[in-house]
């Protein structure tokens, strides 16, 4: 297996082109189909009308906005040509909450941003991260608002606890172990997940081994310090990880999403590229 069919979220926000790079890149290595889905946050300007001036004001908005999307669009295409990868661009007019894990569901690689509260362009609807590992179906690669990484899978580092999700975030994240130079199995609190496991970590590392891929393993015990999510970003800084792979955790309830603890931290302040599996 291989990531044949990548789709990259793009938008008007200061990381798009970080992103876009992270993405042509990837598609590169992997010999990928890029397809750039375009997906911002449009409210109703009827809204607006209940202040005085604010309709001028989208309008204005809205201008700059075109202009932006025109400029991604037209460099998208360049850096296509450029690098010699097949592609397309998708401008969708839905909300993005669930224009992009439909789409999503037709790659084997989604590519996505992590949150800027500090980048209000950045906002294409609650929870967008979130809802993107959740309903898309497929492994997403969330790219921090703030790293230095830009071509990540040199050193993998798989946070493992034998879980479902574990599981899948490991079998799906397969095609940057065989390229990385290492990947590091960190079996969280002796590996819960793993009933009758001899040493942590240890079968699903004879399973990644015989893919060809090097392999080594860690054990942590976070069980008396603090949050599994910190342990984990601390972890991640001492191998020098440049990816994390990981299962995600959460479930609806009514119209509230709840995340997992391990989940919610690494969404919130990860510093290198992670693949996350629902």
């Amino acid at each position: 297996m291989s990531y044949k069919t990548i789709v990259v979220h793009l938008d008007t926000s200061q990381r798009v082109h970080p992103r876009l790079e992270m993405a042509l890149h990837l598609a590169k290595h992997f010999g990928a189909h890029l397809t750039g889905v375009f997906a911002v946050f449009s409210p109703d300007p009827r809204s607006l009308y209940v202040m005085d001036g604010t309709a001028d004001y989208y309008t204005a908005h809205e201008q700059l906005r075109a202009e932006r999307r025109g400029a991604i669009e037209r460099l998208f295409h360049a850096e296509l040509r450029r690098a010699e990868i097949a592609g397309e661009w998708i401008a969708v007019d839905d909300p993005a909450n669930l224009a992009v894990p439909l789409l999503g569901r037709y790659a084997d690689l989604v590519i996505a941003s992590q949150d800027d509260p500090h980048d209000p362009e950045s906002y294409v609807g609650d929870y967008f991260p979130e809802n993107l590992v959740m309903s898309a179906v497929r492994p997403v690669l969330l790219v921090p608002h703030a790293t230095r990484v830009t071509s990540p899978g040199d050193h993998v580092m798989v946070c493992w606890d034998g879980s479902r999700e574990a599981t899948r975030a490991v079998h799906d994240a397969l095609p940057f172990m065989r390229t990385a130079r290492l990947t590091t199995i960190v079996a969280v609190n002796g590996g819960r997940g793993e009933p009758g496991a001899r040493i942590p970590g240890t079968d699903i590392a004879t399973v990644i081994a015989r893919h060809g891929i090097r392999v080594e393993i860690r054990d942590v015990d976070a069980s008396s310090g603090g949050p599994i999510g910190d342990t984990l970003l601390s972890e991640a800084d001492a191998l020098g990880a440049d990816l994390l792979v990981m299962g995600a955790y959460g479930h609806s309830r009514w119209q509230e999403l709840l995340m997992g603890g391990a989940t919610r931290t690494i969404l919130k302040s990860m510093t290198v590229p992670v693949l996350m599996s629902h």
